[in-house]
């Protein structure tokens, strides 16, 4: 039974992925459109910059700052403050 749902559902994808590929129109990139004025290309090391380097670095100021913050405040249940965990039995 589970390889007919498998197969099923493998045949919906596959089905879904090729109207949507049929279906849809080209970008058209290629032809210019009036006003367009792009600049020029990034190279290598400009996109692994902007699209690698500064979203990691981005994420590490953040988590730091995060971390930061946690360390000032000092762990406090109150929940668990006020009971005594050592017995007090006389014998």
């Amino acid at each position: 039974m589970d390889k007919k749902n498998a197969l099923r559902a493998g045949a919906l994808a596959a089905g879904t992925t090729l109207m949507m590929l049929l279906m849809s129109s080209p970008a058209l990139a290629l032809t210019r459109d009036d006003g367009d004025d792009p600049g020029t290309g990034l190279s290598v090391v400009e996109t692994l910059g902007l699209y690698v380097l500064a979203p990691i670095a981005l994420f590490l100021v953040i988590a730091g700052l995060v971390m930061i913050g946690d360390k000032t405040h000092k762990k406090k249940d109150p929940t668990t403050s006020n009971i005594a965990t050592e017995a007090e039995a006389k014998a």
